[in-house]
């Protein structure tokens, strides 16, 4: 178990509190409505939790992953749509950790530091899980680039200051062809489309964008050419496991909402049946398991171990439990389940199943890590002694 320290304890009570004032009163409002919740960026500004990511050299919070996990599960508590807008910053500035040059850093760190955010350009119409199928390209010109295609389910983009855009820099060469740039909100060529209406996290903001021959300076470049497939890869790798840390939040809230409902409807002791204990029972350890998973993670991260498979791990077990627990919160709570916040739960938990790499690619990730070890010998049975 990795036990968190009395300075991450502070950090969550702080994230826990920011939850409960600007959260929680209004996620079923904005929810019902699928308007977006431009007011949370305010209200999260002073505190630069934006860049919770970013190093201190850079003017940001610097904290540990194991940190950052703690925070996201408390926003997750709250409202996992609205918690997809603060946290989708922290995945487009991962490439810019992982690929960014000190210049490219404090060109998009400043901005989010400033209370704006970020987005994540990588999914196509013809590119979701096979990423090696986008269109967009990136032509190289005497000054820069010419970048030319569409993104789509992009997070934050009809809001976002900087973008980090993938393109096809050698349509002939497949994945090892794809670069990555960044990009500013205004650049010339760049528009964003309609918003999309989602059935869960409905006020996170998701558009299409379209880009028509933007030229963006050769200084736009992240790493060589050719390396946005190891950037998006690593990227991802990093952001799963927020999406692991959402999902707990999101299960916490719905066992919590269950058991309050439980204590409504049988307000006498002892509390009825053992069949319906056992069921809160296994969703707290279900929730509790798929913590720890996370956690484990995030302690490999901070030791410079390898992670991915671990990533993957994380990011399915978690949105797993949240979908099983809310599922099992409604079918307990009967018709108040199906009438209540439980309904939300349910709906913004099945998208985290499939975003950031659906769950089926992850058991793949899992799948190909466990085949690539090496034959386990396995002692030979002992002859029985006559």
């Amino acid at each position: 178990m990795n036990i968190i320290t009395p300075a991450q304890v502070e950090i969550q009570k702080t994230a826990k509190a920011f939850t409960a004032a600007h959260i929680i009163p209004k996620a079923e409002a904005y929810d019902k409505s699928g308007a977006f919740h431009a007011f949370l960026l305010e209200a999260a500004k002073p505190s630069k939790i934006f860049g919770m990511a970013i190093p201190k050299a850079f003017g940001g919070l610097d904290y540990s992953p194991l940190t950052q996990a703690l925070v996201l599960e408390e926003w997750g508590y709250g409202c996992c749509g609205m918690a997809t807008t603060l946290a989708a910053s922290i995945l487009s500035m991962e490439s810019v950790l992982i690929a960014g040059n000190d210049a490219q850093k404090k060109q998009f760190f400043t901005p989010l530091l400033n209370g704006k955010i970020g987005a994540f350009g990588l999914t196509e119409p013809s590119a979701g899980s096979d990423v090696g199928g986008g269109k967009t390209t990136a032509v190289k010109t005497a000054d820069g680039y010419t970048i030319h295609g569409s993104k789509c389910w992009i997070t934050n983009g009809g809001i976002a200051e900087m973008f980090i855009i993938f393109a096809q820099t050698d349509p002939k060469a497949g994945v090892k062809g794809i670069s990555a740039f960044i990009m500013e909100r205004g650049t010339p060529g760049f528009t964003v489309g309609d918003e999309e209406n989602k059935l869960g996290l409905r006020s996170s903001n998701t558009v299409f964008l379209s880009l028509h021959d933007v030229k963006i300076p050769a200084s736009a470049l992240l790493g060589k050419e050719g390396d946005g497939m190891k950037i998006a890869m690593q990227t991802l790798d990093l952001a799963r496991p927020a999406i692991g840390a959402l999902a707990v939040g999101l299960a916490r809230r719905a066992l919590d909402e269950c058991v309050a409902h439980m204590h409504e409807r049988f307000p006498a002791k002892p509390f009825p049946g053992q069949a319906l204990q056992f069921q809160l029972a296994d969703m707290r350890i279900q929730i509790e398991a798929a913590r720890q998973t996370l956690h484990h993670m995030m302690a490999l991260r901070e030791a410079g171990m390898p992670f991915s498979e671990e990533s993957a791990m994380a990011k399915t077990y978690g949105t797993d439990v949240a979908m099983n627990v809310a599922a099992t919160a409604m079918r307990l709570m009967g018709s108040a389940g199906y009438s209540s916040q439980m309904g939300k739960l349910m709906r913004d938990a099945k998208v985290m199943q499939i975003y950031e790499g659906t769950n089926q690619i992850q058991r793949l990730v899992v799948a190909r890590a466990v085949l690539a070890r090496p034959k386990a010998a396995i002692p030979a049975e002992k002859a029985m002694a006559k």
